[in-house]
């Protein structure tokens, strides 16, 4: 209840913050067009966002007689979970990861790569596959497209906002003017900068809590947490090969672990809670 309490407090301060950055660009009419202008990408994330995704990791769903394992898991959890069955797909990278996308529990998909079909124990993917299953049960999947999609929307309308203050755009040539095109300047690199730690705060709240889930649902929190242990290893010595479908900064929050090391210089711009931290909270469950 705690990390759903702050995920919803945190979409509302990235709701909140885009009206504002509309109202401070347009006034009123630019508050009425930023907000329509997400409603709008939302509703495209809502539907399509799934099917981007799995298309761009170049994912291949798999059958029960064409992945008897992979799929037996996933079944075996949609069981556990009392869930409908989710699509189950395959991505051929050796880089060690998975994740799960789909608008809600009816129209969900999982995916796994081959690297980490070859270097889990049946029951650690299974712990892997379990915390996939929580995201989809709590919606993550949805929330996180959300937030991502707002934190974008900001994004655009700063990158407008900053051109249209460098090429005069906003306020006249006098001094008065010159002030308001550099406080544009400051809101438009503050506002994307702002929506981008609630967007990555949102997406490690939801880590702990599909960690805790998936632990639940598959009864075994060792071996999630082992698996996470062998995860961020595996990640650390990765090295494409060639082939290799390559991870994207706009979608590094929607992995287990995160797969573009380097990416977080701080605590505030990590997609991901610390692993260590992960590890501890399950084996003290």
């Amino acid at each position: 209840m705690g990390n759903m309490l702050k995920t919803t407090l945190l979409l509302a301060t990235l709701t909140g913050l885009l009206v504002m950055v509309g109202n401070h660009f347009g006034g009123s009419l630019g508050m009425i067009i930023a907000f329509s202008f997400a409603m709008i990408m939302n509703f495209g994330t809502y539907w399509y966002s799934d099917k981007i995704i799995l298309r761009m990791y170049r994912a291949q769903e798999v059958t029960a007689s064409e992945h008897p394992q992979l799929y037996g898991i996933v079944k075996k959890l949609a069981t556990l979970a009392d869930m409908p069955m989710p699509k189950v797909y395959i991505m051929h990278t050796s880089m060690p990861n998975a994740f799960a996308t789909g608008r809600n529990p009816k129209h969900a998909a999982i995916a796994a790569t081959t690297g980490i079909l070859d270097l889990l124990t049946t029951e650690e993917l299974e712990g892997v596959l379990a915390h996939e299953m929580a995201h989809v049960k709590n919606r993550d999947t949805l929330i996180s497209a959300i937030a991502a999609t707002i934190a974008g929307a900001i994004s655009m309308i700063a990158n407008w906002v900053q051109w249209a203050a460098i090429f005069g755009g906003f306020g006249g040539r006098d001094d008065e003017g010159g002030n308001s095109i550099l406080g544009f300047l400051a809101l438009a690199i503050v506002a994307p900068l702002a929506a981008t730690i609630i967007q990555l705060a949102i997406s490690r709240s939801r880590e702990f809590a599909a960690d805790e889930e998936g632990a639940r649902i598959c009864k075994k929190p060792w071996a999630l947490a082992n698996a996470l242990e062998k995860l961020e290893y595996g990640s650390a010595l990765y090295r494409p090969r060639r082939g290799d479908v390559q991870a994207s900064n706009s979608t590094a929050h929607m992995f287990i672990i995160n797969p573009l090391k380097g990416g977080s210089f701080s605590n505030l711009f990590r997609t991901h809670p610390a692993t260590e931290e992960r590890i501890a909270r399950l084996r003290a469950m």
